[in-house]
């Protein structure tokens, strides 16, 4: 179970219908999203200072807020730069992204409700700043990409882990999962 960081990108790009159109569409705002990145990493980890869990993982280390900060930044602004027009660069980075979310612990049910809170901050920025509206529309198809690796990090991840400590094969894996699923 080997992720393909270009070949996931391209699929998920089908599957949002983001578009060489989004691609323009945010490149032409790049330097709006560099700075307006700043507030949204704020909205981003006040939402996720909130909770308890999330709380810890960000403060468990000296300085590891200001990395993340900086990061938030970074990766907010490949969005619209899409580093490499959304390629192979993008991809690997996106999925080293998830990798790191799941080496430290920041499961799902943290990831995809922050992500939304950063969609509906930037619909709210868009507003006070007469930005168009079809650019949230790309901005957040991209950001629907990007949650995608992270939680398809998750699945392999936890995948070989299954695999390796048990020696199944992934034929069996995939069959009892489904079969657990339908027993639920």
């Amino acid at each position: 179970m080997n992720l393909n960081p270009d070949d996931f990108m391209s699929l998920m790009e089908d599957r949002t219908n983001f578009s060489d159109g989004d691609k323009i569409l945010l490149n032409k705002h790049a330097d709006w999203g560099l700075a307006i990145a700043p507030t949204m990493a704020n909205h981003f980890y006040k939402y996720l200072g909130r909770d308890v869990e999330m709380s810890a993982i960000l403060n468990d280390k000296e300085g590891r807020m200001h990395r993340l900060r900086e990061t938030f930044v970074q990766w907010f602004h490949e969005m619209f730069t899409g580093m490499d027009n959304w390629g192979t660069a993008y991809a690997e980075r996106r999925w080293r992204i998830g990798l790191v979310h799941v080496q430290i612990g920041i499961g799902p049910q943290h990831v995809v409700p922050a992500m939304a809170t950063v969609v509906h901050e930037v619909g709210k920025q868009l507003k006070i700043d007469g930005q168009p509206e079809e650019l949230k529309d790309a901005l957040s198809r991209i950001c629907m990409i990007d949650l995608a690796f992270i939680e398809q990090a998750y699945v392999e991840v936890s995948s070989a882990a299954v695999l390796k400590e048990t020696g199944w094969t992934e034929g069996l894996f995939r069959r009892l999962i489904a079969t657990g699923a339908g027993s639920m």
